[in-house]
């Protein structure tokens, strides 16, 4: 055989396809990129809640002594709005301890609907606008009316 001959010689090479490989190089920094901002837009603590959040701190009281109401459930909801999907309402289920009082952990500020339900208590249902980093809310409770 020739010395030239490329039929079972190692020096035959192939041309790396660049193509292929600057495509894929470009998804994949992509994905990167796009895991990267994603988990940056979020708040910390694992939340998952974006932009400012409270604290709420729910007062809830009963009858004509202004008593509080322990073992109350206490109904935190908020709207997520959703840039890829439908917008759904999100909900945060408390209870009140000994001294009436019902504290949650982060919820989005803007819109939050409450509501407390008790047995033998009328129930409660109000939206609020909340716009501080910590915010208190008093409930009062009246009992229903006997016809």
């Amino acid at each position: 055989m020739p010395a030239n001959s490329h039929f079972g010689s190692d020096t035959l090479r192939h041309k790396p396809n660049t193509k292929n490989f600057r495509g894929f190089l470009f998804v994949a920094i992509f994905a990167i990129a796009v895991g990267a901002w994603a988990q940056t837009s979020k708040k910390d603590k694992g939340t998952g809640l974006v932009g400012p959040t409270t604290r709420l701190h729910i007062a809830v009281t009963g009858g004509d002594a202004n008593k509080p109401v322990s073992e109350a459930s206490v109904y935190v909801k908020w709207l997520q709005e959703g840039k890829l999907h439908k917008s759904k309402t999100l909900e945060m289920d408390l209870k009140t301890n000994e001294e009436g009082i019902a504290a949650s952990q982060e919820v989005p500020q803007g819109k939050i609907l409450i509501q407390v339900v008790v047995p033998d208590w009328k129930t409660y249902g109000m939206w609020f606008d909340v716009n501080q980093s910590e915010q208190s809310i008093e409930v009062h409770l009246v009992r229903p009316s006997s016809n």
